[in-house]
C-alpha cells in the first residue's frame, strides 16, 4: 500500500481505540505495552500509511533506527558481499543503514565518522584506517564494532588469514618452489599485517626465501605495475595481498609472455573474483559475507545491551586451489 499523506498519530490513536501516548509507545517504547496492543497500533498504522516523524522519535528516546558502516573502496570486491549481508541483518532488526566510503583515506573516514554520528546509534568499521586512538574516542560516544582491526576492548570481528596463508605456503613448497614474493597491501591494514606476517614467519620455517614487494593501495594496475619488480626477485610464486591485485599480476605476466602456471605460479586472497579469471585463481577463503552479518549481529547485541562485554568473533580461512599453482620449472 502506498504512503498516503496527512494520516497523523491521532487517526491511528482513533481507528485502533487507544490514547495518542500508546501509539507513540507502540513505535518508540513497545516493551511498555503488551504484544497485541503493538501489533494492532502498527497494523492500523500500516493500513492508513503512517509514517512516523523519525527525527522527533529519535529526540525523544536516543534511537534513531540508523547504524553507519565504513569501508575503505567499495570498487574492492572484498566489500560489497560484507556490506549486502549487513544490510540484511539489519533490515531484520528494523534497523537502516548508511554506507560510506574512506577512499582508503584516515582523514575521511574521521569526516565520515563525524557527519554520521548525529544520524546513527552505531558504527560498523571495515578495515578502518584511523588510528586506534580516535577508534577509542568513538567508541566512548558511539557503540561500534570493528572488521579487519584487532583493538583490545572494542567488540570485533577477524578474519583470521592465517590459516589460509600457511596453506598457500606449504602448497608451494609441495610444488617445488623455492623463492616467492608476497605483493603487500597497505601497511595501516590490519589485514596485510597479518598475512605479512604469516608469510614471512611459515616460509622461514618452511626454508622458503621470501620478499615483500610494496604495492600499497591494492588496485589491479598496481598488480600489474609489479611485474618487473617479480621478475627481477628471481621468485618463481608470488601470493598477493588479494584478487584484485592478482589479476593485475595475471595481466601484467601474460604481456611479457609469461605463463601462468607453466612459467610462474600465482595466489590471490579473498577468493572473490579467483574463480573467475582464466585460468581460475588459487586464492584464500575471505568469508567476506560471514563477517558482515556476524559484525551486525554484534552491534545489534551490543545496542540492545549496552553492559556487555566486547566480544571477538574470529572466522578461519583455507586455501581454495585452482589452476595457477602447479610445479615449480
Amino acid at each position: 500500500m502506498g504512503q498516503r499523506l496527512g494520516v497523523t498519530l491521532g487517526d491511528v490513536a482513533v481507528l485502533a481505540g487507544v490514547s495518542r501516548a500508546t501509539v507513540s509507545r507502540a513505535f518508540t517504547r513497545p516493551e511498555m505495552l503488551n504484544t497485541e496492543t503493538v501489533e494492532r497500533v502498527r497494523g492500523v498504522a500500516e493500513r492508513l500509511g503512517y509514517v512516523g516523524n523519525q527525527a522527533a522519535r529519535a529526540l525523544a528516546t536516543g534511537r534513531f533506527g540508523n547504524i553507519a558502516v565504513i569501508v575503505p573502496d567499495i570498487a574492492n570486491p572484498f566489500f560489497p558481499p560484507l556490506v549486502r549481508t549487513l544490510q540484511s541483518a539489519a533490515e531484520e532488526a528494523d534497523l537502516a543503514v548508511f554506507l560510506g566510503d574512506s577512499d582508503e583515506s584516515p582523514e575521511r573516514e574521521a569526516k565520515l565518522v563525524t557527519r554520521l554520528g548525529s544520524q546513527v546509534e552505531g558504527f560498523v568499521l571495515a578495515s578502518s584506517r584511523q588510528s586506534e586512538e580516535l577508534i577509542r574516542n568513538l567508541a566512548r560516544t558511539r557503540p561500534v564494532v570493528l572488521v579487519n582491526r584487532d583493538i583490545d576492548g572494542i567488540p570485533r570481528v577477524l578474519i583470521d588469514a592465517s590459516g589460509g596463508m600457511t596453506e598457500a605456503v606449504m602448497l608451494l613448497k609441495k610444488l617445488g618452489h623455492r623463492r616467492l614474493v608476497y605483493l603487500a597491501g597497505p601497511r595501516d591494514s590490519w589485514s596485510d599485517q597479518q598475512r605479512r606476517a604469516t608469510l614471512v614467519e611459515t616460509s622461514a620455517a618452511a626454508g622458503l626465501a621470501v620478499g615483500i614487494i610494496e604495492v600499497g593501495r591494492p588496485t589491479y594496475a598496481a598488480g600489474r605495475d609489479s611485474v618487473t619488480a617479480i621478475v627481477h626477485s628471481g621468485a618463481t610464486a608470488a601470493i598477493a595481498f588479494d584478487d584484485v591485485v592478482s589479476q593485475g599480476v595475471l595481466a601484467g605476466l601474460e604481456l611479457r609472455g609469461i605463463s601462468v602456471p607453466r612459467d610462474f605460479s600465482l595466489v590471490g586472497c579473498d577468493d572473490t573474483l579467483a574463480a573467475l579469471t582464466t585460468p581460475a585463481m588459487t586464492s584464500v577463503s575471505a568469508a567476506a559475507a560471514a563477517a558482515g552479518r556476524s559484525a551486525a549481529e554484534l552491534l545489534i547485541h551490543t545496542l540492545k545491551n549496552p553492559e556487555v562485554q566486547p566480544t571477538v568473533i574470529t572466522i578461519p580461512t583455507h586455501l581454495v586451489t585452482r589452476s595457477t599453482t602447479t610445479q615449480a620449472p
